[in-house]
């Protein structure tokens, strides 16, 4: 009996071990990963005289806000300009992502998997493939400058991914769902908007979630589409910068509250997202 519980005991010294060799471990690599986060936020508040490379990793000796408050004017239009544009372009992608997801999914007309391919190869064309002939395509129509054609650009880059993401989503419904409303006369539409559509909240966080983050980070369009009084704020955040003496306290204040919305979306939804992955939004 002794002999038990001293293996017993051995056992669970070993398993206490093993969490707390674990516990360390990520404490460590969490504390690892947030270095940057530090040292933009001490960088932040400090002084302009302060903020240097040699003090980089001090804390601030006189706490300042005057670095935050030169980068909330400098990217406030910025802001603006990105949630305008970030916000409808991840909506609409989603919902018509949603839409071809449902019809690639559940209606096997001729040439369905070729046209999914066609869809797919869409992701895999990068931005500088299409940047030119996109632009000389927006000049002939005379949108040029605005926020419009940065809003279409994402759109259309964002329905393949989307397509993808409902499409393998709404294959692992089960198919009694759909036969049950065809049964009860509903068409493809109606079963679509009654069935289908209330069972999609998983996909759509996690479609919403990646479209939001890749427009508000997105440079490159942004830089070709727009005219000054449209760029979003990752342009605006390049143009945060000194002539002659780098203001290093405003440029880290700057990076912060450029990141701090996509950061408060993983935050919030970030539960939701890893839902819609695990119910499948991304298997095949």
């Amino acid at each position: 009996m002794s002999t038990r519980a001293t293996a017993v005991g051995e056992r669970t010294g070993r398993a206490r071990s093993g969490r707390m060799v674990r516990f360390v471990l990520l404490f460590a690599l969490a504390v690892l990963f947030m270095l940057p986060m530090y040292v933009l936020l001490v960088t932040g508040f400090k002084p302009f005289d302060e903020a240097t490379a040699a003090r980089a990793w001090l804390p601030p000796q006189t706490w300042s806000v005057e670095g935050w408050a030169a980068a909330w004017q400098a990217l406030a239009p910025g802001l603006r300009n990105s949630v305008m544009v970030a916000v409808p372009s991840a909506v609409l992608s989603a919902v018509l992502g949603s839409m071809n997801g449902y019809v690639m999914a559940r209606w096997r007309f001729p040439g369905a998997d070729t046209v999914f391919t066609l869809f797919l190869f869409g992701m895999f064309i990068p931005y500088q493939a299409v940047m030119i002939p996109l632009q000389q395509m927006l000049v002939g129509a005379n949108m040029m400058g605005g926020l419009f054609p940065l809003i279409l650009a994402h759109t259309v880059y964002g329905i393949p991914i989307c397509t993808l993401i409902f499409r393998n989503y709404y294959a692992s419904i089960p198919p009694a769902l759909v036969e049950a409303a065809r049964v009860d006369g509903a068409g493809m539409l109606r079963t679509y908007a009654s069935v289908v559509l209330p069972v999609s909240a998983p996909a759509f966080a996690v479609t919403l979630i990646w479209q939001f983050t890749s427009a508000w980070n997105d440079f490159l369009f942004a830089v070709f589409l727009t005219g000054p009084n449209s760029w979003p704020v990752t342009v605006q955040l390049n143009n945060v910068a000194g002539s002659m003496v780098v203001p290093y306290n405003q440029q880290m204040a700057a990076a912060v509250l450029a990141s701090l919305p996509t950061l408060v979306v993983y935050l919030v939804l970030g539960r939701f997202f890893m839902r819609g992955l695990m119910a499948g939004a991304l298997k095949g």
